[in-house]
């Protein structure tokens, strides 16, 4: 067992410090910095106003904004194709979702349900920087009331918003998106409905594997119509 654990430890600041400045008699008695404060409240106490009077006055929030993540609704349908990015990104396990298929529907799968605890939620937006589709955004909406835990859980129905009243955080996302990635992105709306049937217009699903690999390898084959800009 050591001898010397009581021993004291000389202060690092001492006289000899060269970069310790020396304060002067007002400066150790603090009153200067005391006037000054008080000086400086007495001038806030007159000067305007720009406190607002929630709620009668509500904020604005600028497209950069993340408020509550919603799913956009694009012609009156989900744009969400129930991959998962989303909640496997999420930090704390916010949101949960089960995919569906729909053979009429031009993107094959979409969420049978979607639901994301707001409670969980941090509002980081790593959802929507991982989405394909643009089918989450972060909105304006950051006035959010719960009575119960059960009111806390949003569903499908009520994360739903029209695509025309999200139109300035979907313009400030493709500003952001082709500046980081620049010309490689352009992203375009049609680029939201992804489908393997986009491969073979005459889609057979009684086709043999055989037969879907020579028309795949005859697609492959074929020159693009159109390239990234």
């Amino acid at each position: 067992m050591q001898d010397n654990l009581e021993k004291p430890v000389l202060n690092t600041l001492n006289k000899e410090y060269s970069r310790e400045r020396k304060l002067s008699f007002l400066e150790r008695i603090y009153l200067p910095e005391v006037f000054k404060a008080l000086w400086y409240t007495l001038k806030q106490m007159f000067s305007p106003k720009f406190t607002m009077n929630y709620p009668e006055e509500k904020w604005d929030p600028p497209s950069i904004f993340r408020g509550r993540p919603v799913l956009v609704e694009d012609n009156g349908q989900e744009r969400c194709v129930a991959c998962g990015l989303c909640a496997r990104a999420c930090p704390p396990l916010a949101i949960s979702m089960q995919a569906n298929e729909d053979s009429d529907d031009p993107k094959e799968r979409y969420p049978d349900f979607f639901e994301i605890n707001m409670l969980r939620c941090i509002y980081c937006g790593f959802c929507e920087e991982v989405c394909p589709e643009e089918a989450i955004v972060m909105s304006k909406d950051y006035d959010i009331v719960f009575e119960s835990r059960e009111q806390a859980i949003y569903d499908k129905e009520r994360l739903l918003v029209p695509k025309e009243d999200l139109e300035e955080r979907l313009e400030y996302l493709r500003n952001y998106r082709n500046n980081q990635f620049g010309q490689f992105w352009d992203f375009q709306e049609e680029n939201n409905i992804h489908s393997v049937r986009d491969r073979d217009q005459n889609w057979e699903s009684g086709l043999s594997l055989v037969d879907i690999l020579e028309q795949q390898k005859k697609i492959d084959e074929t020159k693009a119509s159109s390239t990234w800009s």
